[in-house]
């Protein structure tokens, strides 16, 4: 991500509080500490905010995310079959085993490349872009 949260908080003129400090620090570390596969919803977000400042409320948690996802921070997902799940808004796609549930996050420059391409012939320019393919593991052989 290229701005920071606080920077993109201040190109909206929104205020980061203490609050939304934390509920964007856990957001930031989500990756790190469970895996690039991680896509948290807001009830699991919730639990690891309330770890951290017990004070902070699911409602908060859910007006922050629809907050942070309105000023570009966050992208919500409607993984098939699932709750919205939320994460760091870094221009990834996925590929999803429609089987385990696994998630895998990629980035494909010949996919962005064609993307942009297609929008062009349409005439129009690429602003943002979302690519999930869903498919099952090949057996070794």
């Amino acid at each position: 991500m290229s701005d920071s949260i606080e920077q993109k908080f201040q190109k909206k003129g929104l205020k980061l509080t203490d609050q939304r400090r934390t509920i964007a620090r856990v957001i930031l570390e989500s990756k790190e500490a469970y895996g690039e596969s991680d896509h948290p919803d807001v009830d699991e977000l919730y639990n690891r905010v309330s770890k951290i400042d017990p004070k902070i409320s699911i409602a908060t948690v859910y007006r922050t995310v629809k907050l942070f996802e309105e000023a570009g921070i966050l992208t919500k997902h409607d993984f098939k079959g699932g709750k919205a799940r939320y994460e760091l808004n870094d221009d990834h796609n996925h590929l999803i085993d429609i089987k385990t549930g696994e998630i895998i996050e990629f980035v494909d420059e010949e996919i962005n490349q064609l993307q942009k391409k297609i929008a062009e012939k349409y005439g129009y320019t690429l602003v943002d872009h979302r690519v999930e393919l869903y498919g099952v593991k090949k057996k070794p052989q």
